[in-house]
């Protein structure tokens, strides 16, 4: 009989961000594992075929309203005993966890994978409580900077668990000539996409002929931050004849084709990405794309590893630039580096890991 696992993700609304592709790599991670899952994702929430994969989606969660009938969901599924695992947590779903459990949460029976965590002085005093009502929680983490915050407040079921990959075989891809400069993903204020923007306007002002794309859709609610609607009103008066502007979400297929010759600008907030793993970098170095980002991030790390582009020390547009040109002035060597870096990271994040730790048992 198989097993069956629920996963609850009330963001999960088409494919926007990236929770569709990290509960996907999950899905089809199973193989021949005797494992199915319920999925219980929001109201438009879409997976793309996985054949050989044992999913019921569960189109169950309305935006206002997905905190209480997290709640009740939470309440049922404790009381039938079912295993759980949250794939995008946080201190609120840990609040509904303890109202909804009965008593003391059993062994091997909720999961909770946090992303990143910025600690306060009330998250630490509330995660220590929680810790010892329900010392049985498994918390997982894709680093160790996000585990060590739950362990240090006395969680005995802490593991570093690498954020799982959208499954790719860059060796098939063929070898591609630069084609563009590429912000991939939701715009927002935290992933410097103002600093993208500056970047086409010093290239308007220079009369330079780069061609470039950028993803300009919201957040998973078709949102946007002020600071990124600000951006979106400047870059609508620069009239750089070379841009390319995508504002709606894509499907899986036209996302990834986006990396195909392009350098990936990624001038993410170093106090927010410090040890914050981010999706894109995982996608495009998987189809061999190059990328541009900043000191002191993760990605900077990756990037220095494989010696897979460039790493500036301010997102000021000119570093943006020459960095960018120096990638395309040698681009077959640097997506030859991307590739070697997308093969490597396709084994180290294979979503086979986080399946192993939360079927076990």
């Amino acid at each position: 009989m198989k097993q069956n696992i629920n996963i609850i993700e009330p963001t999960l609304s088409g494919e926007a961000g990236h929770c569709q592709s990290f509960v996907a790599s999950l899905c089809g991670s199973a193989g021949q594992k005797e494992v199915r899952f319920t999925l219980w994702g929001g109201r438009a929430a879409s997976l793309p075929a996985m054949p050989g994969a044992d999913i019921s989606l569960k189109r169950h969660f309305f935006r206002k309203i997905r905190r209480f009938q997290e709640f009740f969901l939470l309440r049922r599924l404790l009381a039938r005993g079912e295993r759980i695992f949250i794939s995008t947590a946080g201190r609120v779903d840990l609040v509904l966890l303890n109202l909804a459990a009965a008593g003391s949460i059993p062994p091997q029976r909720v999961f909770c994978f946090f992303h990143w965590m910025r600690p306060s002085p009330k998250k630490l005093a509330y995660f220590r409580k929680i810790a010892q009502r329900h010392p049985e929680l498994v918390i997982m983490g894709p680093t160790a900077s996000v585990v060590d915050v739950f362990r240090e407040c006395g969680f005995r079921h802490c593991s570093v668990v690498p954020y799982p990959i959208t499954p790719r075989d860059s060796r098939e891809l063929p070898a591609q000539p630069f084609r563009h400069l590429l912000f991939a993903g939701a715009a927002r204020a935290d992933k410097g996409f103002h600093h993208v923007v500056d970047l086409l306007a010093l290239l308007a002002e220079r009369h330079q002929s780069v061609p470039v794309a950028l993803q300009t859709s919201g957040d998973h609610y078709d949102r946007h931050d002020p600071d990124t609607g600000k951006a979106l009103q400047k870059l609508s008066t620069i009239g750089y004849p070379e841009l390319t502007l995508t504002p709606q979400t894509l499907s899986s297929e036209e996302y990834f084709a986006m990396f195909s010759g392009a350098i990936c600008l990624q001038p993410y907030n170093p106090a927010d990405f410090a040890d914050r793993i981010s999706g894109i970098t995982l996608d495009g170095l998987s189809m061999g794309a190059p990328v541009v980002t900043l000191a002191g991030t993760w990605m900077a790390r990756v990037v220095e590893r494989f010696e897979a582009g460039v790493v500036v020390d301010s997102p000021a547009p000119e570093a943006l630039l020459e960095a960018s040109l120096r990638i395309r002035d040698d681009y077959p060597r640097y997506q030859s580096n991307a590739r070697r870096a997308g093969l490597s990271l396709q084994q180290e994040h294979s979503a086979g890991h986080l399946l192993e730790l939360i079927s076990a048992g």
